[in-house]
């Protein structure tokens, strides 16, 4: 492949030819010293001072679109660089006649066409021989090649992979017309042509993966599994419940089809669990729920994972969609385990104080945590009060915890409802009683509450 410098190389080789090509045909005779140059054509002079001369000006380069999809991404999914994908450009040049004479401009354009004609193609013996001594030609006004442009004999443009062909390009009138307008330049007789393909390759170093040493070949019936409903039931051997609170003792009940295969896993928030084989059939998987998930919104996928390679290990196979469940927290209904620490008001004043509960499960650290009250001893001619206050973890030790407080304020003395909610997931209510002396709603919500004194 070439470097960079193989534009440039192109344009010197094209030079080259046209000027060996006019030497040949001993084009003085005709046109007398004629030039041959490679500037934009606003740097040509025209008029009293304009000479013999045919200009070839690269004005357009474009991506080679044979060549561009041709191979893989040049790094991998870490930013590493694997390979060193080539540059496929085409070069787009116009081949420009000058002449003060009459004729003398037609003359040498048909010249130059006549030799791209005969050469539609940069053979690699040319292309050495033009660069292998860069400093043997001249330029504008007789002057050698710069000094800074001798590195043109390294860009390596003999040796890539395709060779470079030159073929004409069809131009109209209108295109031409923009052409010589953007370069404010006075038009002369020109054709247009170009050159493709030019490979410019990067020599960064790259991570390449060792060969494959060996290959094994897997044919597996395609089953997609597909969960459709998600679940839950209190404890082995209960009814299995749908539109129910799940709770963090409860068991998922995952029901679709193609559920079973060999090595299935549940993918529960990017973490992978194995259900027991027993658990699984194909339209059901019954899961107990890890006790280290915390309450919220929770998304469960199925996995069929597939046994490959030497030796066999699992790989992943087919997903399942993802299905979303709402793990709640649950209140600790104990009267020891739900406390009220007054700090000011009494009697029918609004109260400041401090309640302590114990959530399962716990709570993290960035989980938004509220506390939603509601009054049950309020007079039938009085609207039942209701609060909602946001719970603060303790700051030691820190990580999720059990045991919240939740500073409250303003709530009027009573008996309230109480419930937690966990980035929107909410404690469930009962009517679980710890005296007969309580048992007085009747079937109603009774449980978790606290008295407000």
């Amino acid at each position: 492949m070439s470097t960079a410098l193989a534009i440039a190389s192109v344009s010197l080789v094209l030079k080259d030819l046209l000027n060996n090509g006019l030497i040949d045909h001993n084009i003085s005779d005709t046109a007398g010293n004629v030039m041959v140059t490679c500037l934009p054509p606003d740097k040509i002079a025209t008029g009293d001072a304009e000479l013999p001369q045919l200009n070839l000006f690269l004005y357009h380069v474009t991506p080679n679109q044979g060549w561009r999809n041709e191979f893989y991404p040049s790094k991998n999914s870490s930013g590493e660089r694997i390979s060193n994908p080539p540059l496929a450009l085409d070069l787009h040049y116009l081949l420009t006649a000058y002449s003060p004479e009459e004729l003398v401009a037609e003359i040498l354009l048909g010249y130059g066409m006549q030799l791209f004609h005969e050469n539609p193609i940069l053979n690699r013996e040319d292309i050495r021989r033009t660069l292998a001594l860069p400093s043997l030609f001249t330029f504008t006004g007789g002057s050698a090649l710069p000094a800074n442009l001798l590195a043109l004999s390294t860009s390596k443009l003999a040796d890539q992979l395709e060779l470079v062909k030159l073929t004409p390009a069809t131009m109209n009138t209108e295109e031409m017309s923009k052409l010589w307008t953007a370069f404010q330049a006075k038009y002369r007789p020109t054709a247009a042509y170009m050159a493709t393909v030019v490979l410019i390759e990067s020599e960064k170093s790259t991570k390449s993966a060792l060969p494959v040493k060996e290959r094994n070949i897997y044919v597996k019936p395609f089953k997609q599994p597909v969960i459709e409903k998600i679940k839950s039931q209190s404890a082995a051997g209960q009814p299995i419940m749908e539109n129910q609170k799940i709770l963090i003792n409860y068991k998922l009940v995952i029901t679709g089809f193609n559920l079973r295969a060999e090595n299935t896993k549940l993918n529960i928030d990017g973490i992978e669990y194995s259900p027991l084989d027993t658990d699984i059939t194909d339209t059901q998987i019954i899961f107990q729920i890890p006790v280290a998930l915390p309450a919220g919104i929770h998304g469960v996928q199925v996995i069929s994972q597939i046994d490959m390679g030497t030796p066999e290990i699992p790989h992943r196979g087919v997903e399942s969609n993802i299905e979303a469940f709402v793990l709640c927290p649950t209140i600790d209904p104990a009267p020891a385990k739900i406390k009220f620490d007054k700090l000011s008001g009494s009697g029918v004043s609004p109260v400041l104080a401090n309640i302590s509960l114990t959530v399962t499960p716990a709570i993290g650290e960035k989980q938004r945590t509220l506390l939603l009250m509601n009054q049950l001893d309020n007079l039938a001619e009085t609207l039942p009060a209701a609060y909602s206050f946001q719970s603060l973890l303790p700051l030691s030790p820190p990580g999720p915890a059990e045991d919240i407080i939740i500073p409250v304020s303003g709530i009027k003395p009573g008996t309230y409802l109480i419930r937690i909610q966990v980035d929107g997931a909410e404690s469930p209510l009962d009517t679980i009683i710890y005296s007969p002396v309580e048992n007085i709603l009747n079937g109603k919500y009774n449980s978790p509450i606290i008295i407000i004194t």
